[in-house]
């Protein structure tokens, strides 16, 4: 049988998993010494009730191939057909961890067909992704042609996201605590995308939450793909009322047709922290593969 998975760095909402009966393997996070898994052991609102004490210690790390291999092994040993769609190579080492197992797990199965795709993308845009997959393989579509439409979505898929406060990016070392600290004190967000490398990137710093806001909306705007005929994306850090507000302004200036909103977990929250905002949507149609798409 061939079925797709996919893994908890993709922040779907919990309802579209049961609904499709996803497999989605679960990113470690460590809390205090202790392992936890996104999703399965731990859930958005206890970790973030942890992480608003800085001084907490929670760290994460890719998902090894001890834990792929767990994951691989029924299907191999059922003579099933994967797909993979994993986190971003640009953010984590999840792809090479997933091809080490894959090399374990063929030793023993030599026949097992097992296709991994980096989705050189992150949280609910990459959870879009798997959304187009899924949608394909629930109407028919081929293992090849699911492969091919993984590669064009990763394409034209489009992220961009902000954050609260700092304090989160100054603790992990990706800004320094001085440059941090002045940015806090002036009330400076970063925008953040996620670049065609899978990597993410500050595009402009805003002054202010809502104008942050305000720039992801307008960026869609700018980028996005007659956005009242999509099903776009919207993620946040269990922050109810920086969501509402960004869904305010996605639903009374781009009537999209449908928005998926999901809480981003452990493998992106622990770096930023509650209040991150992000909103992912496409910059193209379906192309060739529309007719999968057609209500």
């Amino acid at each position: 049988m061939l079925r797709i998975i996919t893994d908890s760095a993709s922040d779907l909402p919990r309802e579209y998993i049961e609904k499709h009966e996803l497999h989605v393997i679960p990113t470690p996070v460590v809390i205090d010494d202790v392992d936890y898994f996104d999703g399965a052991t731990i859930e958005t609102k206890e970790f973030y009730g942890i992480l608003d004490d800085i001084k907490r210690d929670v760290k994460t790390y890719h998902i090894n191939p001890a834990m792929f291999t767990d994951a691989f092994l029924p299907y191999a040993k059922a003579g099933d057909t994967i797909i993979y769609l994993c986190f971003s190579t640009g953010i984590a080492g999840t792809y090479n961890a997933a091809n080490v197992a894959k090399a374990n797990v063929l030793e023993e199965y030599p026949d097992f067909d097992l296709t991994i795709i980096d989705s050189k993308c992150a949280s609910i845009g990459f959870g879009l992704v798997v959304s187009k997959l899924v949608t394909m393989l629930e109407k028919g579509a081929s293992k090849e042609e699911i492969i091919e439409a993984a590669e064009y979505f990763i394409t034209h898929v489009r992220h961009v996201f902000t954050v609260h406060t700092l304090a989160y990016l100054i603790k992990g070392g990706r800004l320094t605590k001085f440059k941090g600290t002045l940015a806090e004190t002036l009330d400076m967000k970063p925008v953040l995308i996620v670049d065609e490398n899978g990597a993410l990137s500050v595009i402009k710093t805003v002054r202010g939450r809502k104008k942050s806001l305000r720039f992801l909306a307008d960026y869609a705007k700018e980028h996005g793909y007659r956005l009242e005929e999509q099903t776009v994306a919207l993620c946040h850090g269990e922050d109810e009322e920086g969501r509402d507000y960004m869904l305010s302004l996605i639903v009374e200036e781009m009537h999209p047709k449908s928005v998926m909103i999901g809480i981003v977990g452990c493998a992106i929250g622990a770096h930023t922290g509650r209040g991150i905002i992000g909103f992912c949507f496409f910059d193209a149609d379906e192309g060739k593969f529309g007719k999968y798409f057609a209500s």
